[in-house]
């Protein structure tokens, strides 16, 4: 029989790292939202939304955490040894069913109410044999395999906010410029370039859609200035914003 030891939710800040440690039991980390890297016994991964950290006893481990994160975690004991061998980085599968299995647990321990604690105990035997089934038959890919791509998704998310090479290179754990070199390679431009695009394609859409002022759209856009807004949506679009504004209009 699994028991569960504990179960927490806990909100991290942003560029928040907590250092390696080990527990005696073992731990399940889901991040419900975030995105980072950790390091569970000789290996590093790459987490994000909807992906969870499964750590034997006695495994080092830490957690590096870039944008806010949400993770909800949960210690326990468990007999059988087929467990030991499915430590790291997985994703969840569509239905979510870790995460809705967790929620649960969170919702019975937090209500406290008569039996609360053999519950817990059968719904984690529940998730540790999903885990058996779908670990164990290759069924979860983890998301560590593909590291520059959980980059490019937090460059989707975060474009409009300063985001530097440098920063997204030790996020996707490459140097540099092996960085550069595979992201042109896998997406047709360099890093630079795609966050000036798709902070361009934003910005023409408030300039279509909303009455804002030109420094407003600059300034949600995620440009350094009014001129180097200006500057550069002129030299890749042709046309000033206020011009492009008014023609979008006339069209």
């Amino acid at each position: 029989m699994d028991r569960v030891l504990y179960i927490v939710s806990a909100v991290h800040e942003p560029n928040t790292y907590i250092p390696p440690h080990q527990h005696e039991c073992y731990e399940l980390v889901y991040y419900i939202q975030g995105l980072g890297t950790s390091n569970v016994g000789p290996r590093n991964y790459h987490f994000r939304a909807s992906s969870f950290a499964l750590i034997p006893p006695n495994y080092k481990h830490d957690e590096n955490h870039q944008p806010e994160a949400e993770v909800l975690f949960v210690g326990f004991h468990c007999d059988n040894p087929n467990m030991n061998t499915l430590s790291g980085v997985y994703e969840d599968d569509k239905e979510q069913t870790v995460l809705q299995t967790l929620l649960r647990m969170k919702e019975e321990f937090m209500r406290k109410r008569e039996g609360f604690a053999e519950l817990l105990n059968l719904q984690m035997s529940e998730i540790t044999v999903h885990l058996q089934r779908l670990l164990g038959a290759a069924g979860f890919r983890s998301p560590s395999e593909d590291r520059v791509q959980y980059v490019l998704n937090y460059m989707n998310e975060h474009y409009r906010y300063k985001l530097s090479v440098t920063t997204l290179s030790e996020m996707s754990g490459y140097s540099y410029d092996r960085f550069r070199h595979i992201f042109k390679e896998r997406f047709g431009s360099s890093p630079v370039r795609y966050l000036l695009i798709k902070r361009l394609d934003y910005a023409k859409s408030l300039l279509r859609h909303t009455q804002m002022h030109i420094s407003e759209v600059s300034a949600a856009a995620g440009f350094v200035n009014d001129a180097q807004f200006c500057n550069m949506f002129k030299r890749e679009i042709g046309l000033s914003p206020r011009a492009f504004r008014i023609h979008s209009k006339v069209i």
